[in-house]
């Protein structure tokens, strides 16, 4: 009673009020409260733009993936499941963002190239980083089924990231040959190292003092002596790593042309793939795919969003020595 004498008209000119804001009137009066006394704290953002006209590479690589590999049960020394799950992932990437023009993926770690024109995400290196690093991370857990089948995950795996900007053709094509030539160096090692453990039953301190010092013929000999396995003849994928691209191919029936992320194994270090492809450094239009062997038109089945898989979870060519394998993945 006494609230009601002391504002006889409070509840009427209240909703008089309200009844004549405009929609205009409300949105401003939030931005003005936006514009609080806190809002300073946005000075301590910095700008992080990658350099103009460079190339730009994301490398993920995974944290503490030796663990993880032991913990879940991975085939020593290559695991063609592992590997395909990492380049489900990458393809992933690959058709979200299609500033990307090639990946190049080996082991446990994966390099994305943007164009050098780029403008996604105002070219900041925080953001072009954590998006990258981000839908990886969740695609390799939401495809782990696919590949791993009843093994389930034991805990979340980790990836950790990195922005380089590259101002030249010739320094992108230097990186690239690195990263290959490291695929080369750690396979050839690890291929002689866990033959001493898993075929002669050397602990693994043992095989790692008998390949002290070992140069590659060294270990190319004692593979070829010891267990009769000539390294030339291992599968491209296991020696060369994962090259990503994007193609044009055409689709039986309608003949449509789609964007279509291919994987190849094959050597990036010479001249040759940069010929073949010369729209990656020239960012030029895509060109349609040819099959080497085959006609030019691919299968339904190729064209799904994730690769065929046989009952062990890989993908089907994956055992293949080809320099190609089927189609990853495709966009409209």
């Amino acid at each position: 009673m006494l609230k009601n004498k002391l504002y006889p008209h409070f509840r009427r000119c209240m909703k008089a009020k309200n009844h004549n804001l405009t929609r205009r009137d409300i949105f401003t009066s939030q931005e003005n409260m936006a514009k609080s006394k806190y809002e300073y704290v946005k000075n301590f953002e910095l700008p992080d733009p990658c350099l103009p006209n460079c190339w730009i590479v994301v490398r993920i690589d995974g944290r503490g993936f030796s663990r993880f590999a032991d913990v879940h049960g991975y085939v020593k020394p290559n695991d063609v499941r592992g590997l395909n799950l990492m380049t489900r992932a990458a393809t992933c990437v690959m058709d979200e963002f299609r500033d990307i023009c090639l990946a190049f993926g080996q082991s446990d770690e994966y390099s994305f190239v943007i164009r050098k024109d780029t403008n996604l995400f105002n070219r900041r290196a925080s953001k072009l980083m954590t998006n990258v690093n981000s839908l990886f991370a969740s695609s390799f857990v939401f495809h782990w089924v696919g590949f791993f089948g009843p093994i389930r995950l034991q805990y979340p795996p980790a990836f950790d990231a990195r922005v380089v900007m590259y101002p030249t053709d010739k320094n992108l094509r230097d990186y690239l040959g690195w990263r290959q030539a490291d695929v080369h160096v750690n396979n050839l090692y690890n291929t002689a190292f866990w033959g001493l453990v898993l075929k002669k039953g050397f602990s693994n301190a043992q095989a790692e003092e008998r390949l002290r010092g070992t140069l590659a013929s060294d270990k190319n000999e004692l593979l070829f002596s010891e267990f009769g396995l000539n390294y030339n003849n291992e599968p491209p994928m296991f020696r060369k790593g994962t090259v990503l691209i994007r193609k044009l191919c055409k689709t039986p029936g309608d003949g449509k042309l789609r964007h279509v992320v291919l994987p190849f194994y094959t050597d990036l270090i010479g001249d040759v793939f940069w010929r073949e492809n010369p729209e990656i450094l020239g960012m030029k239009s895509l060109q349609i795919y040819h099959r080497p062997t085959e006609d030019n038109s691919i299968s339904q089945e190729q064209c799904k969003s994730s690769p065929k898989q046989d009952s062990t979870g890989s993908t089907a060519s994956a055992t293949t020595t080809n320099e190609h394998s089927p189609v990853a993945s495709e966009k409209s």
